[in-house]
């Protein structure tokens, strides 16, 4: 049953049940503490009341640096999901107390951040809070319903379709060449990476332990679905190997992302190339790949796709080829 109080110049009301917490919330009036109190009394015995008690006790900024602290530390991708995580902290949707983050919340911060990111950028993000809320929920004992499912994401960008032509292709090797002070390493990754359909991170992260020369395969023990993948290594990826100068560290490329960042986008300008990523390599790597493997899951064994709707976003086939094998 629910009780009132009168506490200065508010009313306070109390709603108990047995077998939940007791429920407080104070109103100016009496009026509407009754009806609260009613509202609440209705829902629990409906079954559908969610106390909001423990969420008026924290914002979403509370708890992201909790998320980090117990969740995301250790991650193999700390540095760069902390980076976006505390990036939503500073915003204005880190200052919203748990007990109105509603749907709405949600919706206008996506809308703004559409003003300045990608939609890709914002669907991460989007799935970064639904992360923190699922955990708060379920093991911090924050009751509440998750309002990403309820918010409208945006549409999924088109996957990109770019390819070098075989002119870009010479005119980038010519301008990787390692003269004067020209790294020695981003001619060889380059070719490596068109070679293998290997992602920037994974070759970056290869050690020569992780090859077998005999056998033609390099292990990769990190990759982005977390799977552990074997690498078949053509003749050519062979030779632009046994070509590499080895570090003393064990690393095949003895160079850092950001350093690769720098060196492509200097290259890519000297090459007078636009719109063209690193990673644009892998979808031509896998596309020359499909050639010589037309069995999908070889195919996909090389690349390391577990369906075949994210495979076909990486191969790209000419219709003037497909016409040919027509006949």
């Amino acid at each position: 049953m629910a009780s009132f109080r009168h506490r200065g110049n508010r009313w306070q009301a109390r709603v108990r049940r047995q077998g939940h917490p007791d429920e407080v919330k104070s109103f100016v009036n009496r009026q509407d503490a009754e009806r609260w109190a009613r509202s609440v009394e209705i829902e629990i015995d409906r079954g559908s009341f969610i106390s909001t008690v423990e969420a008026q006790k924290y914002t979403f900024a509370d708890l992201i640096e909790r998320y980090l602290l117990e969740v995301l530390r250790g991650h193999k991708h700390e540095k760069t999901h902390s980076f976006r995580f505390r990036a939503m902290a500073r915003s204005s949707i880190g200052r919203v107390n748990m007990a109105v983050f509603t749907a709405q919340v949600v919706a206008r911060y996506r809308d703004e951040r559409l003003q300045s990111v990608s939609p890709a950028a914002v669907i991460r993000e989007l799935a970064c809070i639904s992360s923190v809320i699922n955990i708060a929920r379920k093991e911090w004992g924050i009751s509440m319903t998750n309002p990403v499912q309820s918010v409208r994401k945006p549409s999924s960008p088109k996957g990109r379709e770019r390819m070098a032509s075989d002119v870009e292709m010479t005119r980038l090797l010519a301008v990787l060449e390692p003269v004067g002070k020209r790294s020695i390493w981003m001619k060889p990754l380059v070719l490596l990476a068109v070679e293998t359909a290997m992602r920037r991170g994974e070759l970056l992260s290869l050690r020569w332990s992780d090859i077998d020369l005999a056998q033609r395969t390099a292990t990769l023990w990190e990759t982005k679905n977390g799977q552990t993948r074997v690498v078949p290594l053509s003749t050519q990826a062979i030779k632009i190997l046994k070509e590499l100068p080895r570090c003393i560290d064990g690393r095949v490329f003895s160079i850092n992302g950001c350093a690769v960042s720098k060196a492509w986008d200097t290259a890519l300008e000297r090459a007078q190339i636009s719109d063209f990523h690193f990673h644009d390599l892998r979808h031509m790597a896998i596309t020359q790949m499909a050639q010589k493997l037309p069995n999908i899951i070889e195919l996909s064994a090389v690349s390391g796709h577990k369906s075949l709707a994210m495979l076909k976003r990486y191969y790209h086939p000419k219709a003037a080829d497909l016409a040919r094998k027509l006949g």
